[in-house]
């Protein structure tokens, strides 16, 4: 990627759907060889995929700069509110190849996924602005993304999709009111024929895994060159 740079076929080069891990040794190895080290990595972020963003990657952001180029804010339309009725026949979800789309939004989780945006569409309004709008604002106001990934099938929708830059600082105003909202539609519910040994035993084992992982990216963090060639 280095020779691409200078040869001036790219200004900057990136990372998508790469873990924290590995965007940490890419850039130790381009720290020890003197080349030009990743400046963003691609992720999905939206309401309902926050997880990457929000609790894996902050550390790069701080300590060496790496920001997120975010893709699917509106969790491919998801969260237009368009499916609160069932699938339109013209949209992406009733095409053949969006089979695991149509899954995904008649699934239970989706079910729930569009009772919290009916929520959400009446915070959008107390703000004056549409859902969509309020979405991308989401993503834009963390300090961690870069920018914004936008898709539009026509003038009308970029021209809302744009309005969401004024609603950066409106979001602000009901932050915690849709912080509640998501934070409950994920909330994990124990069912009552299961045993709860074993999701605490399960809750355990992603808490340790998890950090193992932190401890790793610190070490990878803060090491120094010579300590990284060895």
């Amino acid at each position: 990627m280095t020779q691409v740079i200078n040869q001036g076929m790219a200004m900057y080069w990136g990372t998508s759907r790469w873990s924290a891990m590995e965007i940490m040794e890419a850039y130790s190895v381009a720290r020890q060889f003197n080349l030009i080290p990743p400046v963003c990595e691609q992720a999905e972020y939206h309401f309902f995929q926050r997880e990457k963003v929000e609790t894996q990657l902050p550390e790069l952001y701080h300590k060496i700069g790496v920001g997120v180029v975010s893709w699917s804010p509106l969790a491919c339309g998801i969260i237009t509110g368009k499916y609160e009725n069932g699938i339109p026949e013209s949209s992406r979800a009733a095409m053949k190849p969006y089979q695991w789309l149509r899954e995904k939004i008649t699934s239970e989780d989706g079910r729930k996924q569009q009772s919290k945006l009916k929520e959400l569409t009446h915070i959008a309004e107390k703000l004056g602005c549409t859902l969509p709008q309020i979405a991308i604002a989401w993503c834009l106001r963390n300090e961690g993304v870069s920018s914004v990934l936008l898709g539009a099938s026509n003038p009308k929708q970029l021209t809302e999709n744009l309005g969401a830059i004024q609603s950066v600082l409106r979001i602000e105003k009901c932050l915690i009111e849709v912080r509640v909202l998501i934070l409950l539609q994920e909330r994990r519910v124990i069912k009552a024929d299961a045993d709860p040994s074993e999701s605490v035993c399960s809750s355990a084992s992603i808490g340790v895994s998890r950090q193992k992982s932190q401890r790793r990216l610190r070490y990878l963090v803060n090491r120094t060159p010579t300590e990284t060639a060895s």
